[in-house]
Parts: C-alpha cells; structure tokens; sequence
C-alpha cells in the first residue's frame, strides 16, 4: 500500500488577496490562530467571509484548503479514503488530513449544509487534543501549532435541520460578519471592478433596497458580490439596465413579480 501526499506549496496564495477590514477581525483571526483556537464565521452570504480565510492564509504564509459542505459530505470524504489503481491500493488524504500534515488551514465553507455525523470528525481537532483520528488506517495525526481550522455557516438560512450542534459550536471563537457600511461598500466595488464612482454609489443604494426585502418576499437581498458582478458587466461594456437585472434581480429569486419589482427599483437609478 503507497499513500499519496500533496504538496503545500499548491494551496499557497501567493499575492495578496484585497480586502477591506470592517473591524477588528484580522487582528482577532491572528490572536485566536496563535493560541490554537479555531474560528467561526458568521455572515450572509457574499459578504467577504471566503475572501477574508484567503487574506489571513496570505497574511499568516499558511496554505490553504478549502471545502465546501454539501448534504452528500461524508467523513471519508474530509479524512481521506482507500483508492484502487492498476496493481496497488493508495491512501488519499482527505482535505481535513492533507491540512493537518502541512500545518495548513481548513476552511469549511458552509459548514452545516454537511450531516451532523461527518462534522463530528472534526471534534478532536477543535479542543485541546488537536487530534485527527483515521479509522480506516489506524493512524492518529496530531495538529501541528502552524495548523488552524476555520468554517462558516449564514445564519440567515438557519433552521432546527440545518443548524451547528452545541458540541460544535462551543469549540470556536465566532466572528460575525455583515455587508460593509455604504462607503466602504462603494469602495470596494469601485476597486474589484474598476466602475466609475458615480455607478458604485448607485449600486450601493440599489443593493439597500433589495436588502430591505428581506423577509418580504426576498430571503436575501444582492450581495456585495452581487454588485460586483453588476458593476464588472458595465464596465465590460453592458447596459446598466441589463447588468442589474442578470447580476441582480435573476439572481435573487426566480419569481416573476418580485423580479419585475427589483427591475423597477433599478430603473429608479440608473
């Protein structure tokens, strides 16, 4: 039997990512990572949460894995499994396993979309024990200090189904995040997508509108991401109208009345 490793170099991020602090985040993420405490982050979605693990990767020089959960997520999947080649049976490292040897950090990103029972695995190396049982080899890794674990998870979408069990949760120092104010919003997508300042601003209080929706027929309203999109689609030549429709209103919901409305409110502005 041959285990099959991967180099950390690959899950290095070599330039710095751009993001703008809207606290004192970055300097939280640090001090937990220095004393061994893993992270959670809490936000809707694309408010910067994956754009902020990729800054503090670059910032700390740690590689960087990143897995997103879904309902299909097993543990083997995160620890690593048995694979079959021609003439011999390799171990591969999951991405949970392959962090663990690199001293790297794992990022789960949305973390209870996956069943309770794979997140368990996880338990060990949240606490104390720093520890990464493999059943199926009979291995136990210990996490190295340079070694950090962080997930995420929206709570806007929370429900008794989908929710962090207690046992998890209380393992982690939370961060919570939340669209940046109007100003740095603006800057943010001015300098992503090299719009002009007058369409950012627009954007900015398009995106508040839509964003006072919420639970009024939107479950989300547009996203800095969003408006990223939009704004990277104008400068690439698209009328404002059709940039906010496709990036924006098709993107928020397929309903055909709350569209035409979220259309209306862009017309509003641009």
């Amino acid at each position: 039997m041959k285990s099959r490793l991967l180099e950390p170099q690959s899950f290095l991020i070599a330039r710095e990512p751009y993001y703008e602090p809207q606290g004192e985040e970055v300097s939280l993420f640090e001090k937990a990572y220095y004393n061994l405490i893993p992270m959670l982050l809490k936000g809707p979605t694309g408010c910067g949460k994956t754009r902020f693990m990729e800054y503090m990767a670059w910032r700390l020089k740690r590689p960087l894995i990143t897995v997103s959960c879904h309902d299909d997520l097993t543990a083997s999947d995160l620890v690593g499994r048995y694979l079959i080649t021609a003439d011999q049976t390799v171990w591969m490292d999951g991405p949970l396993a392959q962090a663990v040897r690199c001293g790297g950090i794992c990022y789960l990103d949305e973390v209870v979309e996956a069943r309770k029972d794979t997140t368990v695995v996880i338990h060990p190396l949240a606490d104390d024990r720093r520890l990464l049982p493999i059943e199926k080899t009979g291995e136990v890794l210990a996490a190295p200090p340079e070694f950090g674990l962080a997930i995420s998870y929206n709570p806007g979408y929370q429900s008794v189904l989908k929710d962090l069990k207690q046992s998890t949760r209380q393992r982690f120092v939370a961060i919570e995040f939340h669209y940046p104010p109007a100003e740095l919003e603006q800057k943010i997508i001015e300098r992503e997508s090299g719009v002009g300042t007058e369409r950012a601003a627009k954007l900015v209080r398009f995106a508040g509108m839509t964003r006072n929706l919420k639970g009024s027929g939107l479950e989300e309203g547009a996203s800095t991401r969003l408006l990223v999109h939009a704004a990277k689609l104008m400068v690439s030549g698209v009328s404002e109208g059709y940039a906010c429709q496709s990036a924006i209103a098709q993107a928020l919901t397929d309903d055909p009345e709350m569209i035409a409305a979220i259309n209306e409110l862009g017309r509003s502005l641009f």
